[in-house]
């Protein structure tokens, strides 16, 4: 018994279109993995390179995210506000971010000076010490990211939010701020907990895309194979 491939017009063209189609968003997926990986490198790196001090002068966000940085400033706790649902090691709480207005200028940057623990009554918010006069702030600078699930339509209740991006954080509060947060990593003793846990860029979740559309391809490839293959008696 012998066989014989015998291809037809429309079935290849699909078929070539598919595995066109499958390969390029593979190799699209691969690449924004390695772009990712490449990143979480750089920060993993970040702590040797030399801080890039913060003034005045608005910067661009691309240019110093996930980079460390230093500032000098005073906190404004006035317009504080308090990030829900943050966990620690188990136990639920707060993230502190608070501006600090740049040397003298008119300029401030957000600062997340870090976790504090809620209360037993969610009536009752943590009392927050902050320091009087300069202080210099060292840590990372990142932009906070736009995709969460909110639950709830009332995202804030007064200083408390559920999430912080910039763009809400400038409609509440009417400062002129860098386009940056600050995950603050020096101890100025005020009892707050900064524990920063590296960000999860997504490296695995791309690479398994890209694993998924070559399997696709190739499963693609075979079925196309099989149902072409015919019988010679």
């Amino acid at each position: 018994m012998q066989f014989q491939f015998r291809p037809t017009l429309w079935p290849s063209i699909a078929t070539v279109a598919g595995l066109v189609l499958t390969v390029m968003l593979g190799n699209w997926q691969l690449g924004r993995g390695n772009e990712k990986a490449a990143l979480a490198q750089r920060i993993q790196t970040a702590s040797r390179d030399a801080l890039i001090a913060l003034s005045t002068k608005e910067v661009v966000a691309d240019d110093v995210v996930w980079r460390r940085v230093e500032v000098s400033g005073h906190f404004e706790p006035k317009y504080a506000v308090l990030i829900d649902n943050r966990i620690l090691r188990g136990v639920a709480g707060y993230h502190v971010v608070m501006p600090l207005r740049i040397g003298d200028g008119e300029r401030y940057v957000l600062v997340n000076r870090g976790w504090a623990p809620a209360a037993a009554s969610r009536g009752t918010l943590p009392t927050i010490s902050t320091p009087a006069g300069t202080v210099r702030i060292v840590g990372m600078a990142t932009v906070p990211s736009r995709r969460y699930l909110e639950l709830s339509s009332k995202v804030a209740e007064g200083n408390v939010w559920q999430n912080l991006t910039l763009d809400r954080y400038r409609a509440a509060v009417a400062v002129p701020i860098q386009p940056v947060v600050i995950q603050q990593e020096n101890d100025i003793q005020d009892g707050l907990k900064r524990e920063w846990s590296a960000p999860d860029l997504g490296v695995d979740m791309h690479y398994g895309y890209a694993f998924q559309w070559f399997a696709l391809a190739a499963a693609l490839l075979i079925f196309y194979v099989v149902c072409h293959v015919r019988k010679i008696r």
